[in-house]
């Protein structure tokens, strides 16, 4: 709402804190935080001194750790006494553990007739001389709180909030000092757009004038969060929540309606959520512009926010990235007994001098040595690669063009697999699939003898009529690339393998279904599945489907060194990971979850039994680097998760636009897990090509 001038509850505030100030350490019968007062010194001020209310955690006097640090901006009128309110949120928060430990500084903001809207103030009248307030509190209140308490000097560490004018200080704060802030909950922010509606106190303090104008529209704009959304680094992500009353003021004007803070908070939340470096909430409560809204909205934000709050630094992926400035994707990584990595990814140009046929071509590269690109004018995409004990690799994907030349006019997906030496040289190509339908590969194993088992789907016939939509295919072809047999498995509905491991006599297949495979019933939406066939001539021997009444999938399966078949995909939103006996009897299963999106993409087998999981999470594992990004397990034999770790940049990674997982993994002879996906983000140390790159990387989740 436009505030009007006679509001203010600085009075009010007062007189709530001295109770919560006269019991520092207690909340009733429970432990609490404590209250303490300080000032610091401030450059920008001349050397004025900024005085602030600190809450400590409960044992913080004892402690030797660090702790996250949320500032908290009061509103028009009020002091620094006001925010003293929320201690006894903070002392349940934290004895529940919804958020960690955290320390709160609530700075006292008397300058412009404590109307300051936390901006640098270029008014010179002398009734309210303008203040340097956002460089005071956003670069010397935060040094000076860094250099007294034990706080981490990272962005990561910091919250700013605030309500009403606070609630516009903490945008600006957050929006414009992005190495500083990760996070902020904006409380009915006293923010208007493009201008605030004549009767708003937000003209009355000189906060936006310049000179001897108490009010300038070009300043206000300059300031305003509109023109500082498209200026923002996607690489420093801010988390805002924003919160407002269904309660608030209805400016009678109706010239200025469209100025009421519900209205403009919904306007932020829609601009905001827009900015690729913005992970933005919105909550409309029950409530009007006063403490019996924001005490249950700052709960609300905290509980949203305060977890991901650290006093670590997420762990990037390392540079350099693969790929090229346009479109790439993973493909697939192997492992090689010396130690040595085999990259596969789709490239849209040319990899390391290699020529670009066109559009997406294949690209294999060995760390540190060769690489080599297998295109046509059409589309190729690699979906899985393995190595061969003589050092080379085999690689399957799908071509819309004459891959292998001996396909001329070929328009539709066709599955191929290809056979690489150890020097990069092509040895063989095989393409096969229905003329006229559409055929892909999404699943390779190598067999013992240096031949392939592959897996996919067709839309066609290869091995007796098409029963629905999409039927999944399994196939071996032989060491020289000839096509052993193949085998097609479906049901009505539309089925896909997506993952493929091999044992001496047995091939395990995984994938999903939208209706019940021969053999199985199905649960509910897309299914998981899981079959066994041997592999001398793909008879199936068995066949299960997983999942509830949503959607689940399997993407991946091993064979662990103690023989049961493991897969990993998705069901229910989570990371879900299951284990079979060669038999078909389940084992075990086991699931990662987090407050959000969470999916299984890679499974590697470890020593003694254990096994390797990779995947994406949009939620928290570890310290979460923003949007989408890599995690890591370890689960033993029995399906325990012994560790995990997550990774990432501050986009998205290891998922595609279509938030379909693009990630592999694979066991190195160390007893890492190389892992490889798609990254929209950039690396710890180098620069991204652009439009999505591959990258490279090995988890220790030990």
């Amino acid at each position: 709402m436009p505030l009007p001038r006679w509001i203010g509850a600085a009075a009010l505030a007062a007189l709530a804190a001295l109770s919560l100030l006269a019991v520092p350490g207690e909340t009733g019968t429970r432990a609490g935080g404590t209250l303490t007062t300080g000032s610091a010194p401030s450059p920008a001020l001349d050397g004025e001194r900024i005085a602030y209310t600190a809450y400590l955690p409960y044992g913080y006097d004892r402690g030797a750790t660090r702790h996250p640090v949320l500032y908290l901006l009061h509103g028009r009128g009020d002091t620094m006494q006001a925010w003293t309110r929320v201690k006894t949120v903070l002392d349940d928060l934290i004895r529940t553990r919804r958020i960690p430990p955290v320390i709160a500084v609530m700075p006292d903001a008397p300058w412009s007739g404590r109307g300051s809207w936390y901006v640098d103030s270029r008014y010179t009248g002398a009734d309210l001389p303008g203040r340097p307030v956002e460089t005071a509190l956003a670069r010397d209140l935060v040094a000076h709180v860094d250099a007294t308490y034990r706080t981490a000097p990272i962005r990561e560490a910091r919250l700013v909030g605030g309500y009403s004018m606070g609630g516009a200080g903490a945008l600006r704060f957050a929006l414009a000092h992005q190495d500083v802030f990760s996070a902020a909950a904006v409380l009915s922010p006293a923010v208007y757009t493009p201008l605030p509606p004549a009767d708003s106190s937000t003209r009355d303090h000189g906060a936006f004038g310049r000179g001897q104008e108490r009010f300038s529209d070009e300043v206000y704009r300059e300031l305003n969060y509109p023109e500082l959304l498209p200026r923002l680094d996607p690489d420093l992500p801010v988390r805002l929540f924003v919160a407002v009353g269904d309660d608030e003021y209805a400016n009678p004007d109706p010239a200025d309606a469209r100025h009421d803070l519900d209205f403009e908070s919904a306007a932020l939340y829609n601009a905001a959520r827009r900015s690729p470096a913005i992970s933005a909430h919105l909550r409309v409560m029950d409530g009007g512009h006063d403490w019996s809204f924001w005490t249950p909205a700052f709960e609300q934000a905290m509980a949203e926010l305060g977890p991901g709050l650290s006093v670590t630094p997420p762990a990037g992926l390392p540079a350099p990235l693969h790929g090229t400035a346009a479109a790439d994707w993973a493909g697939g990584v192997a492992a090689h007994a010396d130690g040595s990595l085999t990259l596969g990814y789709a490239v849209g140009g040319p990899v390391n001098g290699q020529p670009h046929a066109g559009r997406l071509d294949a690209a294999l590269t060995r760390i540190g040595g060769w690489t080599t690109q297998l295109g046509t004018a059409a589309d190729e995409r690699l979906y899985g690669v393995a190595p061969l004990p003589d050092g080379g690799v085999l690689a399957a994907g799908y071509t819309k063009g004459d891959l292998d030349g001996r396909h001329p006019g070929n328009a539709a997906d066709d599955a191929f697999v290809a056979r690489l030496g150890p020097d990069g040289a092509v040895r063989w190509i095989t393409q096969f699939g229905a003329p006229d339908a559409a055929d892909r590969l999404y699943g390779l194993a190598a067999a013992p003898d240096g031949g392939a088992y592959v897996t996919g789907y067709t839309r066609g016939a290869l091995d007796g009529p098409n029963a629905g939509d999409k039927d999944a295919i399994v196939a071996r072809l032989t060491p020289a690339g000839e096509l052993s047999w193949l085998r097609q498995y479906g049901g009505a509905g539309e089925d896909k393998a997506y993952g493929i491991a091999a044992d001496a006599t047995t091939l395990y297949v995984a994938g999903s279904a939208t209706a019940a495979l021969p053999g199985t019933s199905a649960p509910g939406g897309l299914d998981g599945w899981l079959a066994a066939f041997t592999a001398a001539d793909g008879t199936r021997s068995w066949a299960t489907m997983v999942g509830g009444a949503g959607d689940d999938r399997l993407n991946a399966v091993a064979v662990t060194t103690s023989g049961l078949a493991v897969a990993t995909g998705a069901s229910g939103g989570d990371a879900y990971t299951v284990a079979y006996t060669a038999q078909g009897r389940r084992r075990w299963h086991h699931t990662l979850a987090t407050s959000a999106a969470d999916e299984g993409a890679a499974v590697t087998p470890l020593p003694g039994g254990e096994v390797g999981i990779a995947g994406y999470t949009r939620g928290r594992i570890g310290v979460q680097a923003g949007g989408a990004d890599v995690f890591a397990a370890r689960l033993d034999g029995r399906g325990t998760q012994r560790a995990a770790v997550q990774l990432g940049t501050a986009r998205d990674d290891a998922v595609d636009s279509f938030a379909e997982p693009n990630l592999y993994a694979a066991a190195t002879p160390s007893g890492q897990i190389a892992i490889t996906g798609l990254t929209y983000g950039t690396p710890t140390g180098g620069a991204a090509p652009g439009n999505g790159d591959v990258f490279l990387t090995s988890a220790d989740p030990a």
